[in-house]
């Protein structure tokens, strides 16, 4: 196989990112958009390691499955790359995305539960961050990165966020006219505004204008206001080389730099860097799953625990819960959250890494029945915490992730599927005969429709 070969194949099966698999001469050829079972006339752009890329040219015979996108820059954008897709078709290969994750890469054969629906497929989205920046011509731009690419596609909205995300970039770009600010220029490092992220909950709001130097953000203030409402603005200076969203400094140009809400009877402060999942409804659904495996008699062990919006439900449906989290902030927010709730005296936070901390926690929890609750970034869990939760005498572990690869990984550690030789993670189907843990149920949530992503829920009980 060559590049810039065209060919006519008819499609059987998806990679990780959707990707609907040609096969062709002996080669598994990668084309974006189109569905399995569809037939299509294809280009390979790249063939690497054995594999090929392609672009669909055109498609002959489309598959039922197939619909009009709702988005008029989708295959454009980076975001959303299911939206040709109708709805059960997607929750269908996330489930199999999952499952073949879990066998292929952590040696786990096991059936997974149905991937659980949103209930909103479009506007599910509570949180937006719009990059500023410059096309070809030095134009300013608004809009959402390319596929694996810092090129802006322009937007005026985006139907998978909610519906004030046109109010807010109809506010940037009159602020950005008025006010004369340009975009940012990452290659050159001139220009003014980098970036807006905007957060609602409970229909308030809390919006970051981040820019590369400091700038009279009043005036985006006022017109927020009049389009949204109730809303704390925020300064950001970062005038770093690197991608990361936000500086260090933060001012506060109108509200309180925070804001107050309730969600699932728990009361609570976000910030500018609150981590709240972005499906408000698919999160109450998955956090009383957890609440329901976790609850009891017993003391909860919240690993990863971020601003402690789940520790807080843990700690109500157990006898008391101990959050572990890195992040000196979000810590802070947890205990914050433990005072509004009044919940003093049987939620405990604790500030640094899992792996520093979960030793003395297990050591002080040695004896008493407890349930383990891990939910870790995109990265997965550390190594040596996945051998110290396969080592615990807890009763249940549950396992929370929005990666399905990492998630297979860290499940075959715990489950004793994998097992490190040699400085490498090795299949090992012997040494999962002696594992102390059973694989209860594997339950996929799409959390974020018309894209690749979805979290995951693996629950096992001690054996």
């Amino acid at each position: 196989m060559q590049k810039n070969q065209v060919f006519i194949s008819t499609a059987s099966g998806y990679g990780t990112e959707g990707e609907a698999v040609f096969r062709q001469d002996g080669t598994s050829v990668f084309v974006p958009f189109c569905i399995d079972g569809e037939e299509a006339e294809v280009k390979v752009l790249a063939v690497k390691g054995g594999a090929a890329y392609g672009k669909c040219m055109r498609v002959i015979k489309p598959s039922p499955h197939r619909v009009t996108p709702e988005c008029g820059v989708f295959g454009k954008c980076g975001g959303c790359r299911l939206q040709h897709m109708d709805y059960p078709s997607q929750l269908a290969f996330k489930t199999l995305l999952v499952k073949n994750a879990l066998k292929k890469i952590g040696g786990i054969d096991t059936e997974v539960l149905p991937a659980r629906p949103s209930g909103a497929q479009y506007a599910y989205r509570n949180k937006l961050v719009l990059p500023v920046g410059r096309d070809e011509d030095g134009n300013t731009v608004i809009g959402f990165y390319a596929a694996r690419s810092h090129r802006i596609v322009p937007v005026s909205d985006c139907p998978i966020q909610a519906g004030w995300c046109a109010d807010v970039i109809s506010a940037m770009k009159r602020y950005l006219g008025d006010a004369s600010l340009t975009g940012y220029d990452e290659l050159t490092r001139r220009g003014d505004i980098r970036r807006i992220a905007v957060r609602e909950a409970d229909g308030k709001f809390i919006a970051v204008l981040v820019a590369a130097h400091k700038v009279d953000a009043r005036p985006l203030a006022e017109i927020l206001k009049s389009r949204l409402g109730d809303v704390t603005l925020l300064l950001n200076i970062n005038n770093s080389e690197g991608n990361v969203i936000f500086g260090e400094e933060f001012t506060a140009v109108c509200g309180d730099g925070f804001f107050e809400a309730e969600d699932m009877g728990i009361k609570f402060r976000a910030g500018a860097n609150t981590f709240l999942q972005v499906n408000d409804g698919v999160r109450t659904e998955l956090y009383q799953k957890i609440v329901e495996e976790a609850g009891g008699d017993c003391v909860a062990a919240d690993l990863y625990s971020g601003g402690g919006m789940l520790t807080v439900l843990l700690a109500r449906a157990c006898t008391a819960a101990y959050g572990i989290e890195v992040v000196p902030e979000a810590s802070a927010c947890a205990d914050e959250l433990k005072e509004l709730n009044g919940l003093s005296d049987r939620m405990f936070n604790i500030c640094g890494t899992v792996e520093e901390k979960l030793p003395a926690l297990f050591s002080q929890l040695a004896g008493r029945k407890k349930v383990i609750v891990c939910d870790p970034p995109r990265k997965g869990m550390e190594r040596s915490v996945c051998e110290a939760v396969r080592a615990s005498d807890a009763d249940k572990v549950i396992l929370v992730s929005c990666n399905p690869a990492t998630l297979a990984r860290d499940l075959g550690i715990i489950l004793g599927t994998l097992k490190e030789e040699g400085g490498v993670l090795k299949k090992t189907p012997e040494y999962a005969a002696n594992t102390p843990y059973t694989l209860k149920y594997v339950q996929p949530y799409d959390m974020f429709p018309q894209t690749k992503w979805c979290e995951t829920v693996a629950v096992l009980s001690k054996n």
